[in-house]
Parts: structure tokens; sequence; C-alpha cells
């Protein structure tokens, strides 16, 4: 007998699934794009750190350009011209006062000899100046401005008229004299020389020729006098002695209107509007203007001079002191001036330019003009009576006619 058992048919009891296929396809791109996204992420990561690691770099170059940049400020061509600007300021002011003070000693030194302290603290100026110790070098100047100021009102407080010196409030008539002068700002000394302008040609000499811009020529004053045959004759306008520092590159030059004996006008053309007061010599007169502007290019006179300040005009007193400090300080004055036909040259001792004046109206000068002083006064009358001073480049001088 034979039994049949059920067989078992797997072909036909599982029957394939029909999603099955798309189930796969889905997982091969699921593990694809996780692949592909894990790829591109790591890609992603890989630009970010290098975008970061660029970004860090250029920090870097930023701030180091930065830096770089700040040190060029700090060097910069505006920041080196102001601290260069800063540094020449320093060195020219310091400089011009250092010349000044040196030029303050020399004029000192034509009053006194005493000034061996000062030559060596002005030696010492210069030992800082040349280290470019500027600070200490203006603090050593202001120290020798006030012992230069000292011994000048020393010198001022010490000097006295001899006693042999008369009084006298009137000029003399002709030729030369030595009186005091009392006025309201004290007696002063003074040495004049009288002449008539109708016996005497008053001319100007000149060492030049004709004009000069540097190194130009001078002569003592007795020079002037001899070989004019002149009998009197006093220092000229102000001018640029060589000594000073200041004059560098225009010693013994003058920059003010000069018509000489030859009737040559010296710096005619930078004195056509000028405000400088000025005195003309004519065959029988004189005149003073209160500008050479007024005056224009006549050869027909003796002599023509302009300096400054006007002391007197029209018998009245036009200076009474300004804040020039020279003007200020005691010392030899040189003046020329007039009472009528009658002309003066001559020194106020131990004065001030305003003083000057003063003694001028009570002597009775109708006008009278302030000359050069200092170290350049001289005058002249048969031998220095002041002076002889340095040497000059112009003079005004009588000559009997």
């Amino acid at each position: 007998m034979k039994i049949k058992l059920p067989g078992l048919n797997l072909r036909k009891s599982i029957k394939p699934d029909k999603h099955l296929p798309i189930i796969i396809v889905l997982v091969v791109f699921v593990v694809a794009g996780y692949s592909l996204s894990n790829t591109k992420i790591a890609s992603l990561q890989n630009i970010i750190q290098n975008l970061t690691n660029q970004k860090d770099q250029n920090l870097v170059e930023l701030e180091k350009i930065g830096k770089e940049l700040e040190n060029l400020k700090n060097q910069d061509q505006i920041k080196i011209n102001k601290d260069l600007e800063s540094k020449i300021t320093s060195i020219e002011t310091t400089y011009k006062k250092a010349v000044s003070v040196y030029e303050d000693l020399l004029d000192l030194k034509a009053k006194t000899t005493k000034t061996t302290d000062m030559d060596k603290d002005f030696s010492e100026v210069l030992a800082l100046l040349s280290k470019q110790n500027y600070n200490d070098a203006d603090k050593k100047l202001s120290d020798l401005t006030k012992s230069i100021s000292d011994e000048n009102a020393k010198i001022a407080a010490s000097f006295t008229i001899p006693a042999n010196v008369p009084e006298n409030n009137s000029p003399p008539g002709a030729g030369y004299s030595r009186q005091q002068v009392s006025t309201d700002a004290g007696t002063f000394m003074v040495s004049l020389i009288a002449t008539d302008i109708g016996s005497t040609r008053v001319v100007v000499d000149t060492a030049s020729d004709s004009d000069c811009p540097d190194n130009c020529p001078v002569l003592p004053l007795a020079t002037y006098v001899s070989r004019n045959g002149a009998f009197a004759g006093v220092n000229g306008t102000y001018f640029c002695p060589a000594s000073y520092p200041s004059c560098a590159g225009k010693t013994n030059t003058f920059d003010l209107l000069v018509m000489n004996k030859n009737k040559y006008y010296f710096n005619s053309a930078n004195n056509v509007y000028s405000n400088n007061p000025a005195v003309i010599f004519g065959g029988g007169y004189v005149r003073f203007v209160s500008g050479a502007s007024q005056w224009g290019r006549d050869t027909g006179v003796d002599g023509v001079l302009s300096n400054y300040p006007l002391l007197v005009s029209g018998g009245n007193v036009t200076f009474g002191g300004d804040d020039d400090p020279k003007k200020g300080s005691k010392g030899s004055r040189s003046f020329v001036a007039n009472k009528g036909n009658t002309i003066y040259i001559g020194v106020v001792h131990s004065a001030t330019v305003a003083e000057s004046a003063r003694v001028m109206k009570v002597l009775g000068m109708e006008n009278a003009l302030n000359l050069d002083d200092g170290g350049s006064t001289a005058l002249w009358s048969g031998g220095y009576k002041v002076g002889p001073g340095r040497d000059l480049p112009n003079a005004i001088l009588f000559v009997k006619k």
C-alpha cells in the first residue's frame, strides 16, 4: 500500500515580491547616496578647512601689513618732514639767538675788556650746539644775555662826566666843543662840531664807487678826512659789519639811500618808497625830510644821506623810543643836525636814542638825524675826538669851500 505524502512545491509556494527590485534599487541608491554624501561632506570639510586656513593666513598677512603700515605711518615723509621741520626750527631759533648774543657781546667788547667769563660761557654754548643740545644751549644763552645786560647797566651807571667839562645848553657857533647839557632826562656829555653852511661844503664820501652786494670796502674815518682835505667828519649810515655772523653774505653793506661826492646814488632802486628820513646838503643850504621817498635823484646837491630815526623836526622831538632794545640801551649816539645855517655833527655820550633826541631839543636844534652808533661811533676834528671805532663804508665830512 503506498502512502502518498503531499510534496512541497517551493516554486509554487514562494512567489516573488514585485516590490523587491524597487527596494533593491532604493537600497543601492541610498548606499550610493550616503557614500557620495560622505564624499561630498569630506570634500566640503576639506574646502572649509582650506578656506579657514586661507582665512587665517590672510589675517596673518593683514596683521603683518597693518604693522608695516603703522611703521610706514611713523616713517612717512609727512612725519619725517614734521620732525625735520621741528628740528630745523630748534636749530634756527637757537642759532639766531646765539648770533644775536654774540653780536651783543662784540658790542660790549667795544666798551670794556671785562668779558672773559662771558667769552667762556659763549664757548660752552657752541659746544652744546655742536652736540645738538638745543635746550641747554638756549638756557645758557638766556643766562649770557642777562650777564651782558647787567654789564652794560654797570658801565652806564659808572659813566661820569669829567669835572672839567663845562655845563652849557647852547651849542657853539663854530668849531669843536665838549659840554654838559642838562635835560629833564638827566645831564649828558656832548661832543660836537659846528660849521656855517655858507663857507663849508658838506659831503658824503663812500669807500665803494658804486653799489656793493657783499665784502664791500671800508675805511677809517681818518682816511676819509685825509683824502678829502676835510677838517671834520663823523660816521655815517648803519651798515652790516664783517664781524657780525648775521652779516655773512652781505658784509659791510648798507641799504639806505646815499649820494656820494661823485654824485652816485647808492641803493636808489630799493629806496623809491622809503620812509626812512634823510638829510640833503645843498650848496648853501641843508634840508631834512621825514622820508627819503620825498627826495628825487637830483645830483645838483653836495650830498645826501638817509638814516633813522629822525630825532628832531621843526624844533620838536620826533622820537621818544620804540621796542628796539639797542636804541633803548645806553651808548654813544652820533648825529647830524642844524640850527639855521649852522650844521652840527657830534656824539651824545652814554645815552639812549630817545635821550639823544631830548639833548638835541635842549640845544635848540631845528632838525636832527640819528646816525650809526655803538662800535661804529667816530668823530674827527683835528684828530679823533671819539673813536676811531670800526672802519666805515661812508662818512659825513666838512670841507672848506
